[in-house]
């Protein structure tokens, strides 16, 4: 069998940690035994795989060896009388079949993480470890969070739920809507991580993109009427649908006034315009319906030229009016920027507090270059590298600052 690269245990990790962690959270009934024995799983594959090759099953080794690995452990502490571990054989012994409104394992965490018992902004971090195989300086970035606290976060988050014994059910039907919120916005931030990884080397995590997009079906599967569930598969499919045009060949990020549009994914197009209509029709506006709406209008234009940003700035303007927030706000300068002109929208920008968020520094140097102002950019332009971990954006940070300073 051809030995396996390093680098593709990494992509079997990402691609399946959050399903494994799931499965034995199932199995077993406890997340700190789930998580240490896919660990443990995936530090077995890495000794073994180079030698012997990839299973024809990544997914089911790393299922089976976890399963394995934490009976193994279980048993040995059972034997010195921890209830904790005799609780957890039991738990598997009994392997409860599937049953109730969430049939998926990945869903079933989810909505379990988002228990209402759990602290809102703890609900949201936990399930992004657990199911999207996040670190915790990766999540901590996302939420523009110290690393500190965003493990602190963490930590009490598991402890909340052992300690209050939150049970790892599939929700009633009737509890599902009051859970959404927090569930979507799960999948959200880990399409937004597929979509410009936080750090590495490259631009784009297409195993988050499609984890994302994957679990946004299962849920306009499960809640077909929930508007702000369609409106996020929407979101999604209409922003993977420029995937392959997002970078050159040799990974160099494309900005999406310079895309080549010809390349873009026409069907996933068309799949999402169907659902922002949709939307549309039931008349209950959502900020991921927004959102995808927006995404609509972009994938309209068949040239950068023709976008319609006044009707993009009315979308943004909606969505300020129902979920505001400083991101938001950094966004719609970007349109204010091609509707009444780059200092309009500067003055906007100045008026936000997002220092330690490198896209802020980044829209506000693009802003600076285009007002002349090519000493202020540079400065912008080097505040934003600074704040970036990935690769790709650096470089491309890099190229833009070259453009108003030279070369360094």
């Amino acid at each position: 069998m051809p030995a396996v690269a390093a680098s593709e245990i990494e992509r079997v990790f990402r691609a399946e940690y959050g399903r494994a962690v799931a499965v034995l959270i199932r199995v077993f009934g406890d997340i700190d035994v789930a998580e240490d024995a896919v660990q443990d799983a995936f530090a077995a594959a890495a000794q073994r795989w180079p030698a012997d090759g990839l299973p024809s099953s990544p997914a089911g080794w790393i299922i089976t060896t976890a399963r394995h690995r934490a009976i193994d452990r279980l048993r040995r502490e059972a034997t010195r009388e921890d209830r904790q571990a005799q609780a957890a054989l039991l738990q598997a012994n009994r392997e409860p079949a599937e049953e109730g409104a969430v049939r998926d394992d990945r869903l079933r965490l989810m909505f379990t993480c988002c228990h209402p018992a759990l602290a809102v902004q703890a609900q949201i971090p936990l399930t992004l470890r657990l199911l999207g195989g996040l670190t915790t300086a990766e999540i901590a970035r996302a939420f523009l969070v110290p690393e500190a606290t965003m493990a602190q976060r963490l930590v009490r988050a598991k402890g909340k739920i052992r300690d209050a014994r939150i049970p790892y059910r599939v929700p009633n039907e009737a509890d599902l809507p009051a859970r959404i919120r927090s569930v979507l916005a799960v999948v959200y931030l880990i399409f937004n991580e597929g979509y410009a990884a936080s750090s590495g080397a490259r631009l784009v995590r297409d195993d988050l993109c499609d984890e994302a997009i994957g679990l946004g079906r299962l849920l306009a599967d499960l809640l077909p009427d929930e508007p702000e569930v369609v409106g996020l598969l929407a979101l999604m499919l209409l922003v993977e649908a420029r995937r392959a045009t997002r970078t050159t060949p040799e990974g160099d990020l494309v900005s999406l006034a310079d895309q080549d549009r010809a390349r873009w994914d026409r069907a996933l197009i068309r799949e999402g315009q169907a659902l922002v209509r949709d939307c549309l029709r039931i008349g209950q506006p959502g900020p991921y319906q927004i959102q995808a709406a927006i995404n609509a209008v972009h994938c309209d234009a068949a040239t950068a030229v023709a976008t319609d940003w006044w009707q993009i700035l009315q979308l943004y303007n909606q969505l300020m009016a129902l979920a505001p927030s400083p991101v938001v706000a950094l966004n719609r300068a970007v349109a204010v920027a091609e509707v009444e002109g780059p200092d309009a929208a500067l003055s906007l920008v100045d008026g936000l507090n997002l220092g330690r968020y490198h896209l802020f520094h980044a829209i506000r140097a693009d802003l600076l270059r285009r007002l002349g102002r090519n000493a202020d950019a540079a400065g912008a332009y080097e505040a934003a590298i600074a704040g970036t971990e990935n690769v790709a954006e650096r470089d491309y940070l890099r190229g833009k600052l070259q453009s108003v300073a030279g070369p360094r």
